[in-house]
């Protein structure tokens, strides 16, 4: 039964093309629903925060500083003088405040800041991504930040982009072939494929291909993946990422591999961490993405 049951998942699809890990595949998944709610909550404050800033100016600052009205879970309204002075912070860069940061650079060496008094010389209102320490997780994440100039100010509230830990992919990597060998291999690549299957977290999915025909069976960020050969499939520097996996559960019963993928959540070509597993005849894996 479980042999029919792959091998009908893996009917040759007539002139398929090797996908590429750098096309521009729509990402899939809870990843993006996350990113966009985070997105949707820090417009929200942010617009609040200008309207205050509008209705009393620089006496906002104090507010954004401490009032709970300007704090948002991990989401907090900070604002910049144009000439790139700290002026109020309601979170981790609250020790800046009176300090021009206009060349203060994140730990990949962006000048942020810069960037963003840039921006803001040119129009009311950007974006600006860099990376900053995550207070509630300890864990310096990459970070999106909204932001609005108003006369000579300018008004942030940023966000966090969800990026999942090694600890948290191997639970991930653990929970799928538990499922495997609890509920089948039909059962189980229900679930690693299904939007609301409880295989996905953040930037982490389920994946599976088939041992024999190196087809994938799963794939929680790309669908369309599912019933497509893997054998051809190469990152853009050309690593075979599909058969090197395949060789490595094929010797070892389990492994990890490094290959460039697109992350679903920030929709950019990323280096990712696999660890993966060999359980009834099928490849199962779960990766992080490393930046």
């Amino acid at each position: 039964m479980k042999s029919a049951f792959l091998a009908s998942l893996c009917v040759p699809v007539l002139m398929m093309q090797p996908v590429l890990a750098a096309d521009p595949v729509p990402a899939y998944g809870q990843g993006p629903l996350v990113q966009r709610a985070d997105e949707s909550r820090s417009q929200r404050l942010l617009d609040k925060a200008v309207a205050r800033f509008r209705e009393v100016g620089d006496a906002a600052f104090d507010e954004f500083n401490r009032a709970p009205q300007f704090a948002d879970r991990e989401l907090y309204v900070y604002a910049l003088a144009t000439d790139g002075t700290m002026l109020a912070s309601g979170g981790s860069s609250v020790a800046l405040v009176g300090r021009n940061v206009a060349t203060m650079q994140d730990s990949a060496g962006k000048p942020f800041f810069r960037e963003m008094l840039d921006v803001a010389a040119k129009s009311d209102a950007g974006r600006v991504e860099y990376r900053w320490l995550n207070r509630q997780d300890r864990r310096e994440e990459q970070k999106v930040t909204l932001f609005r100039k108003v006369g000579e100010r300018i008004i942030a509230v940023g966000y966090y982009v969800p990026r999942a830990t090694p600890a948290q992919a191997k639970d991930l990597l653990e929970r799928a072939i538990a499922r495997v060998k609890e509920k089948g291999a039909e059962s189980a690549l229900a679930s690693f494929n299904a939007l609301n299957g409880g295989f996905m977290q953040d930037d982490l999915y389920v994946f599976a291909i088939d041992l024999d025909s190196q087809r994938f069976l799963a794939h929680g960020a790309m669908p369309k993946l599912v019933g497509t050969d893997g054998h051809e499939l190469r990152d853009p520097k050309g690593k075979a990422i599909v058969a090197d996996m395949v060789n490595i559960v094929s010797r070892k019963g389990a492994g990890e591999l490094d290959y460039a993928w697109r992350n679903p959540v920030t929709d950019k070509l990323e280096t990712k961490h696999s660890f993966l597993q060999r359980v009834d005849g099928m490849l199962v894996g779960v990766g992080y993405y490393t930046r």
